[in-house]
Formats: C-alpha cells, sequence, structure tokens
C-alpha cells in the first residue's frame, strides 16, 4: 500500500475524551494570546502549507486516481494548498489590519441599495495581486437590513479582545481538500475556538498531512485530529465538553446528527422543535445547483465558452462537488438552445471519465441518470446529461442533490427573455432543492436595455442562494477565500436546506444575504479551471507562490504560464 494514502486507524472513544479535554484546558491560552501571537502562528501555518503542498497534491491525485502529468493535477493544487494558502495570507493580511487601525479596512466603500440595505466588495482584495489573478472579475456581498454603515467601521473589532473560546468539532468533508483545513483555520482565528478535527474517512490519508501543517497549534493545544466513522462521530458530537458542531455533509448527516434517525421519534422531535443535538451546528450541505441560460445574441465564442464553463462545473473533481451543476435551466424558444447543449456535451466527451472515488456512487448515478451504471473494470462513470428532464417521472434530479456525475436539463415555456429569467428565477427558488449555489448566463446586452437591467437586478435580489454566479461558475466564491461561503440565511434546524452558517469571509462580515460574483461572458487566457486547459499545474504553483509571498516579480511569469492554455 502505498505511504500516501494509508488508511488510518479508528480513535478509540477514550483518546476522543482525552482530546476533547486537552482542547477544553487550552481554551483560556487561546483568548488571551495577542493579535501578533495568532498572527504568527497564521504564519507558521502558511509556511508549511506551502512545505506539505506537493505531497499533499500528490496524496489526493493517488487516492481519486489521477495519473502522474495529468492536467487534472491542477484541480487539487487549486483546491487543495492553494486555497489554504490563500485563506491564510488573506487572514494575516486582515490581523495586520487589525493591530494598525482595530478594524479590517474594505477594498472599497460600502453601496446602497435602493432598498437601503448595503453591498460590499470582497473580491478583489488589495496587497495580493487579485486585479491580476482574477482579472475581470468582481464579488460583491450583499448585507441584511441589520447590518449598517457604522458596523463596516468594527469588522474585526471584536478578535482584539476576544472574551472567551469554545471547543468546536469540525466534522470534515470528503470531496474537497482544502475544506478540512479552512474550517479549522476559520474557527480557530476567526470565531476563537479549539478545534476537534474529525476527517472524513474518504479522505483521512490527509490527516498525517493535516497533523504537521497544524504543528504549532496541535503542540498548543488548540488543535487535535481524530478518525473513524459513525461511532467515532457520534463520541465527540455528545462530549460534553464540545460546545459546537460544525458539518460540511449532506443534509442527512446533518438531521441524522440533529434529530436522530428517520422515523416518527425524529418527525416528533421537529414539531416540538426538540432536538438531540443541544448544542449550536453550523454547516454546509450541498445544493440543486441550478445554471440559467438567458438568451441573447451570443456568438460562437461567446457560446462555447460559455458552454466549456457550464460543462467545467460538472466534471470538475468528477462530479463529488456540493457546487457541481445539477440542473441547467433554458429557455424552450430560445434558437440557440440545441446548439448550446450540443457545446455542452461536446465538451464532456472530450474529458475522460473519472474514476468514482466517492462511496455509494454507482447507486446514485443509476438511480438519477435512469442508466445501468457500466461494468466496475476501471471504476469510472459516463458523464451524464438529462435532457428535458421531468419533474413528474424523475423527482429526484429535482428535490435530492445527486453527488455523481449526472446533470439535468428544463427547458421553460416563457413568452420573452424577461419573463423567462422570471420564471427561471421562480424555478430555481421553488423547485429546486437547496440555497447553496446558482449561476446565471447573461449577454451583456440584456443588461444594457433598461427593462431588462431592471429584470436582471430583481433576479439577482431574488434567487435565494447564498452564492451567485454571473457568466461563471459560483466555484471561484468558494476559492477566493474572502467572500463568505454557506447557503442562504434561510436555513433552520428543521430545514437547513444547503445550511446554516458560512466559512471563509476573512473580512468577517455579518448578516450577509449573499455574495454575487460578475464576470465577462468570455475571458483570456483560458481560465485553469477548465478540464481542456493544456498546462494548468505550473500555472496553479505560480499562482500558490504568489498567495504565499506577494510580489510584483512574479507576475510576468505567472502571466507567462497562463497563456499556455
Amino acid at each position: 500500500m502505498s505511504t500516501l494514502t494509508v488508511k488510518q486507524t479508528p480513535s478509540p472513544v477514550e483518546h476522543v475524551d482525552r482530546c476533547v479535554r486537552e482542547l477544553a484546558d487550552a481554551r483560556e491560552k487561546l483568548a488571551k494570546l495577542s493579535l501578533a501571537q495568532r498572527r504568527e502562528l497564521m504564519q507558521d501555518c502558511l509556511d508549511r502549507t506551502v512545505q506539505l503542498a506537493r505531497e499533499w497534491v500528490d496524496a489526493a491525485c493517488e487516492a481519486k486516481g489521477i495519473a502522474p502529468g495529468s492536467t487534472l493535477r491542477a484541480e487539487e493544487v487549486t483546491a487543495g494548498p492553494a486555497s489554504t494558502v490563500r485563506h491564510l495570507r488573506l487572514l494575516i493580511n486582515n490581523y495586520e489590519a487589525l493591530e494598525r487601525e482595530g478594524h479590517i479596512p474594505l477594498p472599497a466603500p460600502p453601496q446602497q441599495k435602493p432598498d437601503g440595505t448595503l453591498t460590499v466588495q470582497v473580491t478583489p482584495v488589495k496587497g495580493i495581486f487579485d486585479t491580476i489573478a482574477f482579472a475581470g472579475f468582481k464579488a460583491t456581498a450583499h448585507l441584511g437590513p441589520q447590518v449598517k454603515r457604522a458596523d463596516l467601521d468594527r469588522l474585526g473589532s471584536e478578535l482584539v479582545k476576544p472574551s472567551g473560546a469554545q471547543t468546536v468539532l469540525v466534522l470534515g468533508a470528503g470531496n474537497v481538500s482544502s475544506i478540512p483545513a479552512t474550517d479549522t483555520i476559520s474557527k480557530v482565528f476567526q470565531e476563537t475556538s479549539v478545534v476537534l478535527l474529525k476527517m472524513n474517512p474518504v479522505n483521512e490519508y490527509l490527516g498525517p498531512i493535516f497533523q504537521r501543517l497544524f504543528k504549532r497549534l496541535i503542540d498548543e493545544g488548540f488543535v487535535r485530529i481524530i478518525y473513524g466513522g459513525a461511532e467515532v462521530g457520534a463520541a465527540a458530537v455528545e462530549h460534553p465538553q464540545v460546545d459546537e458542531v460544525h458539518i460540511t455533509g449532506s443534509i442527512h448527516s446533518h438531521d441524522m446528527i440533529t434529530w436522530g434517525p428517520p422515523g416518527e421519534e425524529r418527525e416528533r422531535r421537529k414539531r416540538e422543535h426538540d432536538p438531540v443535538l443541544k448544542k449550536r451546528i453550523t454547516s454546509e450541505l450541498g445544493n440543486v445547483s441550478p445554471w440559467i441560460v438567458v438568451p441573447g445574441p451570443y456568438t460562437e465564442k461567446e457560446l462555447r465558452f460559455q458552454a466549456e464553463s457550464l460543462a467545467t462545473s460538472i466534471v470538475n473533481n468528477a462530479s463529488f462537488n456540493c457546487v457541481a451543476t445539477k440542473m441547467i435551466v433554458t429557455h424552450k424558444a430560445w434558437p440557440q438552445r440545441e446548439q448550446f447543449l450540443k457545446m455542452v456535451e461536446e465538451v464532456m466527451s472530450r474529458v475522460p471519465r473519472r474514476k468514482a472515488y466517492y462511496p455509494g456512487a454507482r447507486d446514485r448515478f443509476e438511480r438519477f441518470s435512469g442508466q445501468q451504471a457500466p461494468p466496475e473494470s476501471d471504476g469510472t462513470l459516463p458523464w451524464t446529461l438529462v435532457r428535458n428532464a421531468d419533474p413528474e417521472a424523475m423527482p429526484q434530479l429535482f428535490c435530492e442533490e445527486s453527488f455523481v456525475c449526472v446533470c439535468a436539463e428544463i427547458a421553460l415555456e416563457a413568452p420573452d427573455e424577461r419573463a423567462f429569467l422570471n420564471a427561471a428565477v421562480d424555478f430555481a427558488n421553488d423547485r429546486l432543492w437547496g440555497t447553496l449555489s446558482a449561476a446565471l448566463t447573461v449577454h451583456p446586452s440584456f443588461r444594457k436595455d433598461p427593462h431588462g437591467a431592471e429584470c436582471f437586478d430583481a433576479a439577482l435580489e431574488n434567487l435565494r442562494y447564498g452564492a451567485v454566479g454571473v457568466n461563471h461558475w459560483p466555484a471561484l466564491v468558494y476559492a477566493m477565500m474572502s467572500p463568505p461561503w454557506g447557503g442562504y440565511p434561510s436555513g433552520t434546524l428543521e430545514d437547513a436546506q444547503s445550511g446554516i452558517g458560512s466559512v471563509h469571509n476573512t473580512f468577517m462580515l455579518e448578516h450577509v444575504q449573499k455574495t454575487v460574483l460578475e464576470g465577462p461572458l468570455v475571458i483570456w487566457p483560458k481560465p485553469i479551471w477548465f478540464p481542456t486547459h493544456k498546462n494548468p499545474e505550473p500555472v496553479a504553483w505560480k499562482m500558490l507562490a504568489l498567495c504565499h509571498q506577494p510580489s510584483a516579480w512574479k507576475l510576468p511569469g505567472l502571466m507567462f504560464s497562463a497563456m499556455g492554455g
């Protein structure tokens, strides 16, 4: 067996107990650390992430069946150590601002919407060459009515002298390798909590790497890492000295923890608001992610770019992403509909099948595609687009996250483009499960027309999703780290939808309704997250190096590599 992906021994219950007690003993020490001391710990984590990055990526690629030299390795760079490095760099920069000014300054002044609520720019940020790395992109957080302008002058100020610390159990995700790492970082340095990180059995091979990444935090008693399945998780959840639970996973796991097994007793508890778990729980739980395509005068180049962007959102990470597109929403009378869907299928046909590494994938494929899975000889599954999906015949495509390489398409009838966009927003909000992310393809001419602009603004306002991507995959909101990442804030314990609370959010904003990411219809050079990029890995490593130690001297090499796509 490879030393990179060796299976870990489940943690005995007594070890879990010892870990929790050690964490509890360190809470007061964490709360008393100065900003400079915490910043020094983050810098150590940052440097160690860079030192461990190659081993981290090699391990993830081996586990997911990505061959040496494959262009797919770039996925594991960007979704693993590069995202973690960016998160730490942003936090370090903001901690430095806290030390200088007593609060975290925003990249640009807040803007007021017609209803009086505020929006704030969260990407690009200053100091790490975001205008180069994310050229043409802008991410804006929409805040709730509780937030006033004066509140934005105090961002992060509660970290200057935290009142205390809690013990948080982080139930790590098994699909994207940066999630358990950045969740841990969020809890320690943004919420002043000591963390018991339980690795998911799917990617527990990363535990020893994280053990070294978080060495200083572990030595100080602020982090502990455990392994195992449901029994170990239950022991940690139920431990009396664990104050809070954070889970990235499925709604089924969330409800099992919160309400107990399915059945009459669970329903009684929900009716009476009597959860099994008497602790705070935060979560990120997935989505039937829609991509709405608004008709317009698209050129073939524009249509092809958008088709490739959409296809990327399906095939990335073998489609084991909570933010993978699962429902394409088109206008039935759109003249370019057939051409566009053929382009999407053509891109998917050029991407080699991937190892279906996540447990239960074959069963889910058959259930959501309506097809028999191919023989298990190579462990792969075919990319599948179910066109003209019927909500009556296949309701599972609309009300459950498939978490497998199946995407559906539905065509809505509407008299014109504006009526279609209104109908598509209602459809996404009311007919699809989840509130995590949604994407819109919109031609600039639609937004230039006054009536179209009004309709578009209303669509952004009305979409009940935590991340909305305009012309681009909302997964970029996750990768940027400065925006909040989580479901729309309508989730409750009884109906958690895509989760409660958010992570990342390096400006430490409160009462965020959603983040809107906007970018051009076509960008150049070709994005490294596109599966047809010829040589994305060198670009990914250069982006990691730029976040590690930002320098203008690194930009020419980054741009030269990027143009090789």
